[in-house]
């Protein structure tokens, strides 16, 4: 381990710090999703560009196929968002989180075929014990059950998620975590700005929230995000997994102490079985490594 490891772990586990608070923040920002993800792209792009300009760095990814990397990552990361926002909403913080990490697995049976490494067998076992740890969440299997339809809508947003993570790892060792955010925010941003139509809401109801807005754009996004993008320069996809376990936790409380929602016991039952398949499916990459 390097010396420079070390600050490298503080500075991952201040992002997933940070990041956490995006579930509770969902919950109580009374808006519909896609106009949270466009406005705390807007501000976080604003944010971004301030610092950039700040610390005298090019804005230039340098050709145009990583703009075009960058931006398919964009949308995988839009998509994430929006689907993750719809998924709390129906649910609750704790469903939506624990829901949302099946990540990590998925990314282990997604990452051989995207990137022609070793496929491991083990894997797929891992992933159907972590989508009975995800079942064990919901109170009954009906699609017409909010939390249910929250539990569905989170997986697939972990796969965006899984998706969009693979696909920037490719470009962190050549390029700046801070310029590709930014070009991710500015990309949603530009895209997204159609979807406002969906779901129109007025002035009023923004500016009611815009204190929480403000700290999800400044604060979770462009801060906590950049960050846990830095870190895919100094870590492996699975070592990032492994710490980004903590997500659901600190998420479940800030859940409690703002929202008042306290777990069920089948959350914690499942909760604890998508952990062990997260955890069993870190050290099995790590000694494969």
């Amino acid at each position: 381990m390097s010396k420079s490891q070390p600050s490298h772990f503080l500075l991952l586990g201040l992002a997933i710090t940070i990041m956490s608070s995006s579930g509770t923040l969902g919950r109580y920002i009374q808006l519909p999703p896609p106009t949270i993800i466009w406005i705390r792209c807007l501000i976080g792009t604003i944010a971004l560009f301030a610092t950039i300009k700040f610390l005298g760095r090019s804005t230039s990814l340098g050709n145009r196929k990583t703009y075009w990397v960058v931006l398919a990552s964009a949308v995988l990361l839009g998509g994430h968002w929006v689907t993750y926002f719809y998924s709390l909403q129906l649910s609750s913080v704790a469903i939506g989180m624990l829901s949302l990490f099946t990540y990590p697995v998925i990314t282990s049976i997604l990452e051989p075929i995207l990137l022609k490494t070793k496929f491991q067998r083990s894997g797929i076992l891992l992933a159907f014990i972590s989508l009975a740890g995800v079942g064990l969440l919901a109170p009954e299997f009906n699609l017409e059950n909010d939390y249910t339809l929250g539990i569905v809508i989170g997986i697939f947003s972990s796969i965006c998620y899984s998706l969009r993570n693979i696909l920037l790892k490719t470009q962190v060792s050549s390029q700046s975590g801070l310029t590709l955010m930014f070009y991710q925010l500015l990309f949603i941003a530009l895209l997204g700005w159609p979807m406002l139509f969906i779901e129109p809401v007025g002035i009023a109801s923004v500016s009611a929230n815009w204190e929480a807005l403000l700290i999800l754009g400044i604060l979770t996004t462009a801060t906590g995000h950049t960050l846990f993008v830095m870190s895919f320069k100094h870590f492996t996809i699975s070592t990032v997994s492994i710490i980004s376990a903590l997500t659901p936790l600190i998420g479940t409380l800030l859940g409690f102490i703002f929202l008042d929602e306290i777990p069920a016991g089948r959350t914690f039952i499942g909760g604890a079985l998508i952990f062990s398949t997260v955890i069993l499916e870190s050290i099995r990459s790590m000694r494969n490594r």
